[in-house]
């Protein structure tokens, strides 16, 4: 039997997957069992940020694992210290939680925002509200905080406590923003949203009336965190700090984790009792997180990642099918002006190409450490089908 078959006869089918059999990866090029090489625009969606196997994070992850693998959080790692320290620092925040995934971190951010209402207002003030077109995550919750109907279904009773706001109408969120509200969640590009960048005046009109209203604000970059956009947060690109911030996929190149960030205002909401994660803060994630920010911390290669974005969109520009392109940085959506982009992404496929989509888009998530030699050879192809 081959893979792809005992594949689909052992693991449940909740992905459209592609007909591919990943082997190994080097760089920011993957191979699969034919030994066939594919140039990867996607990352594992954005997950995979310093590539595949680099070598500095691969040495720093098995060292770890020959020191502990894992602990138990009723005691202390000087691994998760170290990595909480540079985190927040980076991230201009004051304390963290580690989970392992965005949905995690999202469910923290939603409890921190309820629990901060509560202990300040008691009960009657937990609604949160999101936005249109808004991923927060495939829990019951999260999917709940999610602002697609397509989301909304199956899996009866949704959890209670969101409100939905259109993206970028401000009189909206005036009108919603009311006294039963202890939250406002929000992604500053809605990444499966069809890579869509929020407006400044709205942006700006989320933290006045939060301000106002001791409204918690919560940015989900989960997507859009660890240097995808140029910056560390996209939100640096905003000019706007958050209550909370949560963050996944690139934060420990490729191994599973994900953190809830607060800052002074909510740092101490939490306390011991009220939130958990078996393995939360695994030591391992951690050292692969540390290596990480060792380059998504550093200035000067955040402004190469805004460069090579800038050289995408050069490029991007140059090929008449395309009828826009979309996001910051290495986050990149591109409309198309009569191919579908579900098509071009398994015809990319075909041709050593590796795409993704967000709605009617195709979608890049490069690594944050591609060249512009790969960058070129995989836009040589990806031309060369819109042709």
């Amino acid at each position: 039997m081959n893979t792809i078959d005992k594949f689909n006869e052992h693991v449940m089918g909740t992905y459209g997957r592609y007909p591919l059999v990943m082997e190994n990866g080097s760089g920011e090029t993957a191979s699969d069992e034919t030994g066939k090489k594919y140039i990867d625009f996607g990352s594992g969606i954005g997950t995979n940020s310093l590539g595949y196997s680099n070598s500095d994070w691969a040495d720093a992850v098995c060292e770890q694992v020959r020191k502990i693998q894992h602990t138990s959080n009723y005691y202390y790692t000087k691994v998760q210290a170290d990595f909480a320290e540079k985190l927040t620092a980076a991230a201009g925040m004051e304390k963290v939680f580690f989970g392992n995934s965005g949905a995690e971190a999202n469910e923290c951010a939603i409890k921190i925002a309820r629990k901060y209402s509560f202990d300040k207002y008691g009960k009657g003030r937990h609604n949160i509200i999101t936005l249109v077109n808004s991923f927060h995550g495939r829990t019951i919750t999260t999917l709940s905080a999610t602002g697609q109907d397509v989301f909304h279904n199956y899996f009866f009773p949704f959890t209670e406590g969101f409100i939905n706001v259109t993206a970028n109408d401000i009189d909206d969120l005036k009108a919603k923003a009311d006294d039963t509200v202890c939250g406002i969640m929000f992604e500053h590009i809605q990444g499966e949203g069809g890579v869509n960048a929020l407006e400044q005046s709205f942006v700006d009109a989320i933290y006045e009336i939060a301000a106002a209203k001791d409204i918690v604000t919560i940015a989900d970059e989960v997507q859009t965190g660890i240097g995808r956009t140029g910056k560390f947060l996209a939100g640096d690109n905003f000019g706007h700090k958050p209550d909370v911030v949560t963050l996944a996929k690139g934060i420990a190149g490729g191994l599973p984790m994900g953190a809830c960030l607060s800052g002074k205002k909510c740092a101490d909401v939490l306390t011991s009792g009220t939130h958990g994660s078996t393995f939360g803060g695994n030591p391992v994630c951690c050292a692969g997180g540390l290596k990480v920010l060792d380059k998504a911390a550093d200035p000067a290669f955040l402004e190469e990642v805004a460069k090579k974005g800038e050289y995408f969109r050069t490029k991007l520009g140059e090929i008449p099918e395309i009828a826009g392109v979309s996001g910051m940085g290495l986050m990149i959506g591109i409309s198309l002006k009569t191919k579908d982009a579900k098509d071009i992404a398994k015809k990319a496929l075909d041709n050593g190409l590796l795409v993704l989509t967000a709605k009617e888009k195709v979608r890049l998530l490069p690594p944050l450490t591609i060249t512009y030699e790969e960058i070129d050879k995989g836009m040589e192809i990806l031309a060369e089908l819109l042709k």
